[in-house]
Parts: structure tokens; C-alpha cells; sequence
């Protein structure tokens, strides 16, 4: 059964700042190629961070370098000005960007298992500052932070990745389209819910993707098992270069889709994804 087909595909050269869209881009077991390759690593924290909690990373826009191998990415800064991964300046800038040290730091191997291991001052402060990032408002719930497996209680990230939960996130027009109409006066760029792939369903039916939850699903030539729903933070009421910080469809996507929008997938078959290419039930 056909499903929709690829609208848009999206990378995140750099974990936490605005992509790059691209018409095609070739796919392994973990994530798009050049997805999420670098991170800002907090100095004093020891700790990958993520526009999560430092949200002036959004400010900036990662490009990967076409026809290069060397791994190293550029970011072009709020003033318009671009550095390379590979100048010493870069960490400087950036430091001053989001008011804490930090370096640029590319992936690391699964060996260096501390690279990737979250900062904890006390046994709750921890989750206290994550429960923070999601900006709810009194009465609003939250999703289970505290029933988090311990893996993410101990890493910010899938260790040997800078993934948060899986190397694939999807969005559907037909769940944008249907909360536009719940919130007609927002804002809702689809660079705020930063997906991997956006997915033109053939049915208009809202939050379509969650109903996706279980299965698998063929998109271009990848297999995807779709794992898990995508519970939104105030990561996604935050200024970028474009638009300006709007707090009201956080409260939309909280009352009216039970906190979330788009779902996560992991990669069963690897292969190229291009725009147009169909969706399938599996």
C-alpha cells in the first residue's frame, strides 16, 4: 500500500544547528550520510550538547563540503560570516555564541565510551535539567523522563553516535497540515521539528505517522522499522535565522497530539533515498 513519497530530505551536519536540504542522499544503519558527524562539547561539563540546552546553536547553519572526504563540514554564524570545522578559530566563536567553552568535536569510536557520557553534579540535577528543556507549563504533562532506560540516564547520546534516540526522524505533511488548522496564526516552518525525511502522505488524515508505530515501512530504497514517537521540547519555539521564537504551538502540539509530532526510525535496509521516491506500507 502506497504511502506518500519523499517531499524533503534533510541533514544535520553539525548535532543542535539548522541542515542543509538536499535531492538525494545515500543511507547506512546509521542515519543519512553526513547526519550529525560533528557536535559542540561543552568544556567545563565534559558533555555533548545539543540545541536542547544550548539553543543559539540554531542560529547557525552547518553545510557539508560537496566532493570532500576529509569529514569536515562549515558553519556559517548569525552575522553571516563562515568558518570551516578545520579552523582553530571555530571553537572560540562558538563559545562566544552560546556564552559557555566549548569545542567542535567530531565523532568519536564507540571505544572512547566517555565522550559520550552525560555530566551529573548530583544523582537528580541531571533530570531535573532535562525535564527544564521541555517548557511545559503548569498542568502540562511531561513524557517519562524518569522511566528512561539507562543508557540515555548514563550518555546524552546512543553511544559511538550524536543521535538522542535513533538515526531517523520523519514528518508527515498531513500531521503539519492538521495542526496548521488546529493553529492557523503560528508559525509552523517545518525547520522547527527538524526532520530527516518529510513524507506527502496520500491521505490528509492527521498525526497519520503515528499509526505507523511497530511497523515497518519502505521509503526509496530503505527498509525502516518506525520505533518510536517524537515527544517535542521548547527546542522547537526557538529563533532560528529565518523566523522568530513562537511558544504557541508547543501548547497545540502538547493539548491537541498528546505532545508529539513525527516519529523515529531505525534504518533495517540501507540504500540511496531520493526526493519523489514512493513510501510504502511494508
Amino acid at each position: 500500500m502506497k504511502l506518500g513519497t519523499i517531499k524533503e530530505i534533510w541533514r544535520y551536519p553539525v548535532k543542535g544547528m539548522a541542515g542543509e536540504s538536499v535531492e538525494r542522499c545515500g543511507i547506512g544503519a546509521w542515519g543519512l550520510e553526513g547526519d550529525r558527524v560533528w557536535a559542540l562539547r561543552d568544556t567545563a561539563r565534559e558533555e555533548i550538547q545539543s540545541c536542547k540546552f544550548r539553543p543559539e546553536l540554531l542560529l547557525c547553519n552547518a553545510s557539508s563540503r560537496s566532493g570532500e572526504d576529509d569529514g569536515h563540514v562549515d558553519v556559517q554564524f548569525p552575522g553571516g560570516d563562515t568558518l570551516g570545522s578545520d579552523d582553530a578559530a571555530i571553537h572560540d566563536r562558538l563559545s562566544a555564541l552560546v556564552g559557555q567553552e566549548s569545542t567542535l568535536e567530531m565523532l568519536r569510536p564507540l571505544e572512547e565510551l566517555n565522550f559520550y557520557r552525560r555530566y551529573k553534579r548530583g544523582e537528580q540535577t541531571w533530570l531535573e535539567e532535562l525535564k527544564a528543556t521541555f517548557a511545559r507549563e503548569p498542568g502540562e504533562p511531561y513524557p517519562d523522563l524518569e522511566g528512561m532506560p539507562q543508557q540515555g540516564q548514563d550518555f546524552v547520546t546512543i553511544p559511538g553516535t550524536f543521535f538522542l534516540v535513533s538515526p531517523l526522524h520523519i514528518v508527515t505533511t498531513a500531521t503539519m497540515e492538521h495542526l496548521k488548522g488546529l493553529l492557523p496564526g503560528a508559525d509552523w516552518d517545518m525547520r522547527r521539528f527538524r526532520p530527516n525525511i518529510v513524507i506527502e502522505t496520500v491521505t490528509d488524515d492527521g498525526l497519520v505517522e503515528q499509526g505507523w508505530l511497530g511497523k515497518q515501512i519502505v521509503i526509496g530504497e530503505a527498509l525502516v522499522e518506525c520505533a518510536e514517537t517524537a515527544p517535542r521540547c521548547g527546542a522547537v519555539t526557538r529563533r532560528q535565522r529565518d523566523f522568530e521564537f513562537d511558544a504557541s504551538m508547543l501548547r497545540t502540539i502538547v493539548t491537541e497530539a498528546d505532545q508529539n509530532l513525527g516519529i523515529y526510525g531505525n534504518f533495517r535496509r540501507a540504500g540511496t533515498l531520493r526526493v519523489g521516491d514512493p513510501v510504502y506500507a511494508a
